[in-house]
């Protein structure tokens, strides 16, 4: 059973650790999603829901709206996603003279953890028809990194900062404009 102090509670300790300690956790948690799912609540929005937040470390219950992209972005720390409900593919990029290109990508789907080191840049896309979840534990303070973060427009791949309240808009746009077009 999933239970979020605990949870908390485990991953303020492993932490200090490192990303595999984490990492381990993450996939204990997220290998019952019906759990993780009672414990947290069935969405009904999507967003970026944080669970914990401190200068070592932030929880965020993502939701993922459906058909929803997340443009190419980094963290500057440590993170670790596991997804307890629906689908995420990740696409990895790596900076390049003035740009970034792509390198990888890999998909996530329930009960599925990754770990990003603390210079991966990735974007995120909900392949699917419905609201994907996932648990972040980011080893630092996701909301004010120890450097600014940077994003990158997906079409003309250009940097920009990364600004986490225009960041959370996107996430009401994707799922207007997803119930718009199911109406």
């Amino acid at each position: 059973m999933f239970e979020r102090e605990q949870f908390i509670e485990d991953c303020a300790k492993a932490v200090a650790e490192g990303p595999a300690a984490v990492r381990e956790l993450v996939a204990e948690a997220v290998s019952d999603g019906a759990a993780v799912m009672a414990a947290l609540g069935e969405p009904k929005h999507a967003g970026i829901n944080a669970l914990h937040r401190s200068p070592e470390l932030t929880i965020i219950n993502f939701v993922w709206a459906p058909c929803m992209s997340l443009m190419p972005h980094d963290h500057h720390m440590y993170s670790v996603v596991g997804i307890y409900a629906g689908r995420e593919d990740n696409v990895f990029w790596r900076r390049k003279a003035g740009s970034i290109e792509a390198i990888g990508a890999t998909s996530l789907g329930a009960g599925d953890v990754t770990a990003l080191e603390r210079d991966a840049i990735h974007s995120v896309l909900n392949p699917i028809g419905k609201m994907t979840c996932a648990i972040h534990v980011y080893g630092g303070d996701f909301f004010a990194p120890p450097q600014p973060r940077s994003l990158w427009d997906h079409e003309t791949l250009a940097e920009a900062p990364w600004e986490v309240e225009k960041v959370k808009a996107l996430f009401e746009q994707a799922e207007a404009r997803f119930n718009a077009w199911h109406q």
